[in-house]
């Protein structure tokens, strides 16, 4: 019984798989043919061309799939025409938590609320896209569970961080913003809550 446990458990555990440009959904298909059980989440999006508006579906996370019990026939995987390779660490494909996988479905349940967002790290120089502060750049802080936007003021060596909703911001270039020398006193940081 143990055994049996195992091995469902290994059919359950999810992998990614990269894909050539544009080929997740044909790599989607050859898998389920072969008996693959795969999950490609996308989302709907409105292009515009000069002459029409047309909504289309496009994966969430372009170039990736997820597929489950994939070490086993990882070979047979990778056969696929436009499979490129599964992420791995350590040359053993990485595990993505069920609990992931699920949240994303949740996500994508309702294709109209869900897009592509990059992912922000505490450090990243950001602009403010809506809200009172709209415009504003400067980094993006991580405190406890909270974010905050640090703007600083160079001259006088001086920064002042805060509080904002890490879903008002966008990720801007390095050059593009002021950045907050880590040689400055931080007891010299002035913060707004």
């Amino acid at each position: 019984m143990h055994m049996e446990t195992n091995i469902q458990n290994e059919a359950f555990q999810w992998s990614a798989l990269h894909t050539r440009y544009q080929h997740e959904r044909k790599v989607e298909a050859m898998l389920n043919a072969k008996g693959f059980e795969t999950f490609l989440p996308t989302y709907q999006t409105v292009r515009q061309w000069k002459d029409r508006k047309k909504s289309i579906t496009e994966p969430l996370f372009p170039g990736y799939l997820f597929i489950a019990g994939v070490n086993e026939r990882r070979l047979q995987a990778l056969s696929i025409p436009g499979a490129c390779t599964i992420v791995c660490v350590a040359g053993t494909p990485a595990t993505i938590p069920s609990t992931e996988i699920e949240a994303i479905r949740r996500c994508v349940s309702d294709p109209w609320r869900v897009e592509p967002h990059p992912r922000l790290q505490g450090g990243d120089s950001v602009r403010v896209r809506s809200g009172p502060l709209a415009g504003v750049e400067g980094i993006l802080v991580r405190v406890k569970d909270s974010c905050r936007l640090v703007v600083s003021v160079e001259i006088l060596g001086r920064a002042a961080a805060v509080e904002i909703d890490a879903a008002c911001v966008t990720k801007t270039n390095w050059g593009d913003t002021q950045q907050i020398s880590s040689a400055q006193d931080p007891a010299g940081a002035l913060h707004f809550s």
